[in-house]
């Protein structure tokens, strides 16, 4: 397997592994606009091959934490491995590079809406436990959790707010 930052040659197979994995094409119009705002960061866009076929995809990105000021953060959203290569330690790869991209850059934490049974494994702990409100909408407290990475600040807290992409993808979506 190899893991590697996501090209533009990518962008189809990538969105064929995210209607795959979702049964949908929610979280591919999802990053197709996270790819066009300013919250995207390239080299935080992953993608995992199995002989020369993209089979995973791992997408970082800033959202805001708005407490006394408003400050940026990462947001894992989505990961998604195609079917037919799921339990094969294809997501982990993703998530155990991504994680390790984002400390490189010295960013302070990532956040995630996940299922609680998958995360914690990497280290990722329930948000609420960093002073971290969940999204306006409805999302279970386990399934909102932060991975605090080495440059993590206590001073990152606050209500978790999406920026217009995520807005956009749930308006446009079914």
């Amino acid at each position: 397997m190899l893991v590697r930052t996501e090209t533009a040659v990518d962008h189809e197979a990538v969105r064929e592994v995210l209607i795959d994995a979702f049964d949908g094409p929610d979280e591919a119009l999802l990053v197709d606009l996270i790819r066009r705002s300013d919250r995207f960061v390239p080299e935080l866009s992953i993608v995992a091959e199995v002989g020369g076929t993209v089979v995973g995809h791992i997408l970082f990105s800033y959202v805001d934490l708005v407490a006394d000021q408003t400050r940026q953060v990462l947001s894992l959203a989505p990961l998604a491995v195609a079917k037919k290569a799921q339990h094969r330690g294809v997501g982990r790869a993703l998530v155990e590079e991504g994680l390790a991209r984002c400390d490189r850059r010295r960013e302070p934490m990532v956040v995630v809406e996940g299922i609680p049974a998958y995360y914690p494994r990497f280290g990722f702990e329930p948000a609420m436990d960093h002073h971290i409100d969940k999204p306006a909408h409805e999302v279970p407290d386990e399934a909102f959790m932060v991975y605090p990475l080495s440059s993590y600040d206590p001073k990152y807290c606050g209500r978790l707010v999406y920026p217009p992409a995520f807005h956009e993808a749930n308006a446009i979506g079914p």
